[in-house]
């Protein structure tokens, strides 16, 4: 069977102003590149640089992946104009593609429609913002939903990556046919290490933005107080974001002993940490899915996470434990149970097998497929 030709474009992509910016997305075209020709166009402006285009072209994980930086300003309708313009030049130099699977239904997206009315090229959407939850909706401006809908009309599907954000964006009153599938896990980089020696405490993890919403220092306050009250315990926490303000809490309460801070790490460190580790803590006010779950579950690691957005459909009997969002005290008492081994969790084999059946790269790039070629038989009969 001839593999399709793909096109990946997206609102957020990892780049050299923004590593880690969508690196979900660059998974996910990993992802598909198992079974389809994959190429990747980016677009995004820079306000360092002097030229109107500058163009980076290169293969990165075996896909050509085109990013190019416009010349950023000021004024907001300029700077659209000059991102379509880029996306249009990098599209000249691409292959012209079967199918283009856009991310993000932000004003960028707005080329998949100009690519199909012009080119008769269908698109699909995958979705992850959170600005378009359904608990987030009053609070997100008129135009960008008014935007939305009108790409998510053009298109043949939405793939959102949780069933919370499926309802969200049906709230919101987009009809276009949906198909919740998930962010990718890589299950060959996130695997189960063999322990050595007999662990003196309990190991716990946290890896994120370390954004507020994230309340990483409601995190370390809790596992400071297991450590008053005598448990032995550590805590591994950090990320891209502000560790200073991490690592000052940490020495006002005197925990460097059994609290450390680090700053942003690579996927391959985040996945030895986890290896590394006993349990993995998300206490978000919000997450559309929470990926970082499934990499502790693909580890073999339980998960303790509140029960919000996305991330509350992975928290299941035996692989994690829900906490209720906001509700420090039953974080602690949550911690404090698992510390007194009151919690009967699968073995690290079983756990892992969660992950791996539904979430690794060739279980996702299946279910793309699916997508891919019913949308393209279907506008083969039309």
């Amino acid at each position: 069977m001839e593999r399709k030709r793909i096109l990946f474009i997206s609102s957020w992509f990892p780049n050299k102003i923004e590593p880690t910016n969508g690196n979900f997305v660059q998974r996910h075209a990993e992802a598909v590149s198992l079974s389809c020709d994959v190429e990747i166009l980016h677009a995004i402006g820079n306000f360092e640089q002097e030229e109107q285009y500058v163009y980076d072209d290169r293969v990165i994980n075996n896909i050509r992946t085109l990013i190019i930086y416009y010349k950023n300003s000021k004024n907001p309708v300029q700077n659209f104009v000059r991102r379509m313009r880029a996306y249009l030049k990098g599209f000249e130099k691409v292959s012209r593609p079967d199918l283009v699977h856009a991310n993000v239904l932000h004003n960028n997206m707005l080329f998949a429609v100009y690519l199909k009315k012009k080119y008769k090229i269908p698109f699909v959407v995958t979705e992850h913002w959170t600005a378009l939850q359904k608990q987030n909706l009053s609070k997100t401006s008129d135009s960008i939903k008014r935007i939305a809908k009108y790409i998510a009309k053009n298109a043949e599907y939405i793939l959102p990556v949780s069933y919370n954000l499926k309802d969200s964006l049906k709230q919101l009153g987009i009809t276009t046919s949906m198909k919740v599938i998930s962010n990718v896990v890589d299950t060959d980089v996130f695997t189960i290490k063999p322990k050595t020696g007999i662990a003196d405490h309990v190991k716990f993890l946290h890896v994120s933005s370390l954004i507020p919403r994230k309340r990483p220092q409601d995190i370390i306050r809790a596992v400071h107080l297991l450590h008053q009250n005598g448990f032995p315990v550590s805590l591994e926490i950090g990320g891209d974001g502000d560790s200073e303000s991490l690592d000052a809490l940490v020495k006002n309460l005197e925990a460097e002993k059994y609290i450390n801070v680090f700053d942003a790490i690579s996927y391959a460190e985040v996945a030895e940490k986890m290896q590394n580790s006993d349990y993995f803590i998300l206490f978000s006010e919000n997450e559309t899915q929470g990926c970082v779950i499934l990499e502790s579950y693909a580890c073999g690691k339980p998960v303790i996470s509140t029960l919000v957005g996305g991330a509350a459909e992975f928290i299941i009997e035996g692989l994690g434990v829900g906490v209720e969002k906001d509700n420090t005290d039953q974080l602690y008492q949550v911690l404090e149970k698992i510390c007194r081994k009151g919690y009967a969790f699968k073995s690290e084999s079983e756990i892992r097998g969660f992950s791996v059946d539904r979430y690794s790269r060739k279980a996702i790039a299946e279910q793309f497929t699916e997508v891919y070629n019913e949308v393209l038989s279907k506008n083969k009969l039309s």
